[in-house]
């Protein structure tokens, strides 16, 4: 199956452009809701995220209490990789077996850490979604009410907007309004198809 791995830095509107992927029939599989699973519900996930970091990161619900957690890794350059290395095989694995479930003419997997993470060998091709630094940082501060400061650790944790975008096989250019918006998705859409061979069930 042909898959496109979508990126982009905090606050560019990858999952927006996922969605209106998905509703012109792509197969999306996300990373970050594989994640929040993973830190709500996955027994053996949090044990050892508890192991490595202390029960004061655990939430009384059972949860990882994720604002803590965020505190931590974003201020320690170790604590961030040594969350990494007990989330992302668990992820990987799951986005892998979502896609081999996947009944669409080809696969999105929306991955923010891609470059970082080296999962762009799971793709065929690299879509990321751009946005200026400083539409970044004001769309994350309405969204999550996170500081400036806060929000600019997050950004610093990725690799840089030049480098990503440089290393794009597709380029969305999301500080526009939303109709141009759909318009670049919609050419991308059709291009997937064409290059999954599937023009026929476009129309179908």
């Amino acid at each position: 199956m042909l898959t496109i791995a979508l990126t982009g830095g905090i606050g560019s509107g990858k999952s927006t452009v996922a969605k209106q992927l998905e509703h012109l029939g792509a197969g999306v599989v996300d990373a970050d809701c594989i994640s929040h699973a993973l830190t709500r519900h996955d027994a053996e996930t949090l044990s050892e995220i508890a192991a490595a970091f202390g029960p004061e990161v655990i939430a009384d619900d059972g949860s990882l209490d994720r604002a803590t957690m965020r505190a931590r890794v974003f201020a320690d350059t170790a604590a961030r990789q040594r969350l990494e290395a007990i989330l992302h095989p668990r992820i990987e694995a799951r986005m892998c077996a979502e896609r081999a479930a996947l009944c669409t003419p080809y696969a999105v997997l929306v991955i923010p850490l891609l470059f970082e993470t080296g999962q762009q060998r799971l793709a065929d091709r690299v879509l990321v979604v751009d946005v200026p630094e400083t539409a970044q940082i004001e769309r994350v501060r309405v969204r999550s009410g996170l500081s400036t400061a806060e929000i600019g650790r997050i950004i610093a944790a990725q690799i840089p907007r030049a480098e990503r975008r440089a290393r794009a096989d597709d380029l969305i250019d999301n500080s526009g309004d939303q109709a141009a918006l759909a318009a670049q998705v919609d050419r991308l859409h059709r291009r997937y198809l064409a290059l999954a061979g599937a023009d026929d069930l476009q129309s179908g």
